[in-house]
């Protein structure tokens, strides 16, 4: 499992987030209101879960779908084209560097 810090730096560039803080155990990120919106738990923490779920354990809410997958993309996180319906959700795919599945969601 990677470190909070390096998580951090990585999920703020393929997320387009901001870090508030990072310690031993835990970084957290946000977004432009600077409200928390994502929590990366790492080693020190002593929740114990094997990194590389084969399911996405939450979703991210992203304005711009397009510009979070091209983020992704140059994150070298491999994103999934699009899916899903416009009526209901459009959609992408990616794994972190831990091989966590994330998805990543317009609404």
């Amino acid at each position: 499992m990677r470190e909070p810090a390096a998580a951090a730096d990585w999920y703020a560039g393929a997320l387009g987030l901001g870090i508030r803080e990072v310690t031993a155990w835990s970084a957290q990120l946000h977004d432009g209101d600077d409200r928390t919106v994502l929590t990366r738990m790492g080693p020190a923490s002593g929740i114990r879960a094997e990194p590389g779920l084969p399911f996405a354990t939450c979703s991210y809410l992203v304005d711009d779908l397009d510009a979070a997958r091209g983020r992704l993309e140059g994150a070298g996180a491999a994103p999934s084209p699009v899916d899903g319906s416009p009526e209901v959700c459009l959609f992408v795919t990616a794994r972190d560097p831990d091989g966590n599945v994330l998805l990543v969601v317009d609404r």
